[in-house]
């Protein structure tokens, strides 16, 4: 940390000689400003001309910029920092997950069961209670509800509490959707004594699902719903966010959004990439030549960001590829029997080898979906393949989530320049399940900020936010100040401190959330950081983030968000 040394002295006088006769539209002065540049100066003021970041410095130097018609703020001693950036969020599903209902915040059985029970009396009879994103490890009493206990809270309604990768149904689901002992689907899991459903379906089953179709909303309705999430994360600092997974029609839709001035937050869209049918060199090369834009294309507020695959499951429903087999703990609490199961992976290594390949030489950066240590060793294997086609250090390929890296897949990491696209809410929810399921030694390699930072790997923050609205109890809580704090102190929702060598500091974290995740979509010369020349997208915050206590972090919101030199939060300072 250094303040006013002579690296913010020049900046101040290069900005001044190559910017005297700018006007600013906006000044803030006397504050705390975390520039997070290369050398993490602090200064006392910034001047902003349109969306742009015009003057750095002293309050004596960014005076000079003011005008008749500046608009001025007294930061009265305000910590302020760069926007808020989020590598991963699923933006849409969490805008629209309470549109109808409330999702309940189930952390114990009996608030989950009565809940089902508050739903059998406002749902008709044989009418779906379905809850999105379950995850029985994130409950208190750490196990999976009994198919008995679902069926005494609702006889009479079906029920489906869904995990993405896997889930439970009651026996009424099951006649509704003609499951049975007999029904011989691997995705079913039947009782080994008596050979019925136990009620865990993995995600293979959920089509055996007779489920009603998903309500349509109009067009109109969407963008609004879009538009009112984004003021949420707003409220925390959030000004640019990846939508983790997604198509073109969702990109042109966020285009549509900025062309109608609806945009609060700036976004980079993934794109999906599920392959037809056999995967050969001319079916990929063939399916991509499709695509009509390649990452990159777009503006400051919608680009395309990565071609993803899907590699694996999840490591909340016992579904993540790991390194070794899960062991007897998680056999038991998820259902299965091989000894030597070590998740689900959805391609080979050849596959996966002519994927990277074609994107690469199309023009795409590449991410993947892998929950488990298994899959990042898996396609560390294939980028160094791949690497002997391509050069693949200046590509910035990533890996989202991987959650367990050993330090031989963090030094290959290093030496490929692959990102670890990570995200601390998993941390702070499910270091303690993980734990119990797997056992302190393997939770050392689980989340180890501490070691992929010394060794120069590229950590990008970000949230994975599935649903609801609530930014400290959604699923997965998309406060980036928890995220920073479950990060520098190695604390979990419950109050364990799990492998504190791993922890990070302040600075740390604030670059994870910033300029590191600029660099993920080849940003970081516009944004990431408070320099001149960059977007003024910028957050006033509620306390002094390097020098509060350090559980008071987690407290932490926005008293005032800008984004491209315009305000879009404020809640009075």
């Amino acid at each position: 940390m250094h303040i006013y040394h002579h690296s913010l002295i020049f900046l101040v006088a290069l900005t001044l000689s190559c910017s005297s006769r700018q006007t600013a539209d906006l000044i803030l002065l006397n504050g705390k400003i975390l520039t997070v540049d290369r050398d993490f100066t602090i200064a006392e003021a910034v001047a902003v001309s349109g969306d742009k970041i015009i003057g750095v410095g002293t309050v004596t130097d960014i005076s000079g910029y003011s005008g008749r018609k500046t608009k001025t703020i007294d930061l009265r001693g305000k910590t302020v920092i760069p926007g808020i950036i989020d590598a991963h969020m699923n933006f849409q599903m969490a805008a629209l997950s309470e549109l109808g209902q409330d999702i309940p915040d189930a952390g114990s059985i009996p608030v989950l069961l009565d809940w089902i029970e508050e739903q059998t009396r406002v749902k008709d009879e044989g009418e779906w209670i379905v809850l999105p994103r379950f995850f029985a490890t994130r409950l208190i009493e750490l196990r999976q509800p009994h198919l008995s206990e679902l069926d005494k809270a609702a006889p009479f309604h079906p029920v489906f509490l869904n995990g993405t990768f896997g889930g439970m149904i009651n026996t009424a689901a099951m006649r509704l959707s003609e499951i049975t002992g007999k029904t011989g689907h691997p995705g079913i899991t039947t009782d080994e004594n008596t050979g019925m459903p136990t009620g865990f379906i993995k995600a293979s089953a959920f089509e055996l699902l007779d489920l009603p179709p998903e309500k349509e909303l109009s067009y109109h309705d969407k963008l609004q719903a879009f538009a009112e999430m984004m003021n949420r994360y707003n409220r925390f600092g959030i000004t640019s966010l990846f939508a983790g997974s997604g198509s073109y029609e969702d990109y042109h839709l966020y285009r549509d959004m900025a062309e109608r001035k609806m945009l609060t937050t700036r976004i980079t869209q993934n794109i999906n990439f599920r392959p037809d049918g056999e995967i050969t060199k001319e079916s990929l090369t063939e399916k991509l030549r499709s695509f009509n834009d390649v990452s990159g294309h777009g503006d400051e507020w919608v680009r395309i960001g990565s071609l993803k695959a899907f590699l694996d499951g999840g490591i909340l429903t016992g579904t993540a590829y790991l390194g070794e087999p899960w062991g007897e703990k998680a056999a038991e609490f998820f259902g299965f029997e091989d000894p030597l199961y070590r998740g689900i992976v959805n391609y080979t290594h050849e596959e996966l080898v002519m994927i990277v390949d074609a994107a690469l030489d199309k023009g795409w950066t590449f991410s993947a979906h892998s929950t488990g240590g298994g899959g990042v060793e898996l396609l560390l294997d294939v980028f160094e393949e791949v690497s002997r086609l391509h050069p693949v250090n200046e590509k910035r390929l990533s890996i989202i989530y991987g959650n367990f890296y050993r330090k031989s897949a963090i030094e290959r990491m290093k030496n490929l320049g692959i990102y670890a696209n990570m995200q601390p809410a998993w941390f702070y929810k499910d270091a303690d399940a993980m734990t119990d399921i797997l056992g302190k030694e393997r939770v050392l390699d689980f989340h180890p900020y501490r070691s992929l930072i010394d060794a120069g790997v590229v950590v990008n923050g970000g949230s994975d936010h599935m649903v609801k609205w609530d930014a400290n109890r959604s699923i997965n809580p998309y406060n980036p100040f928890i995220g920073m704090w479950t990060a520098i102190t190695r604390t979990t929702e419950r109050g364990t401190i799990i492998n504190l060598p791993e922890a990070i500091t302040r600075e740390e974290a604030l670059r994870m959330y910033t300029i590191n995740n600029a660099k993920a979509s080849f940003e970081e010369s516009c944004k990431g950081s408070i320099e001149p020349g960059k977007l003024a997208d910028m957050v006033i915050l509620s306390d002094d983030f390097l020098s509060c206590p350090a559980d008071n972090i987690r407290e932490i919101e926005s008293v005032m968000t800008i984004v491209g030199g315009k305000i879009v939060y404020e809640s009075g300072f």
